[in-house]
């Protein structure tokens, strides 16, 4: 994943901006979840890259996900939360697809 394309959705050091991407999908969460973002979901993981500046270390590459990464946990954590696989429109599918 580059930095580019997560401050291009809207992620930034100075929070989420108005009128994106972004703000479209922190919007939708709220909404689906009776309300707030929730710590960890697809919205917080991107703006707390977005803050960082970096998405380097995080594992989340154009060729997929990176063994060993913080990705690779993120995955495997919601497989097993979902029964095993990994929902379309969740934390790891959202931020991969960034």
């Amino acid at each position: 994943m580059a930095d580019r394309n997560v401050r291009n959705a809207g992620f930034g050091s100075s929070g989420i901006q108005a009128g994106s991407l972004a703000s479209h999908m922190m919007s939708e969460e709220a909404k689906s979840s009776g309300g707030g973002v929730r710590s960890g979901g697809p919205t917080a993981t991107l703006q707390e890259m977005g803050a960082r500046g970096s998405t380097h270390s995080s594992g989340f590459t154009s060729s997929g996900i990176s063994s060993g990464s913080r990705a690779s946990d993120m995955m495997s954590q919601e497989a097993k939360s979902h029964g095993g696989g990994v929902p379309s429109g969740g934390t790891t599918s959202t931020v991969q697809s960034i």
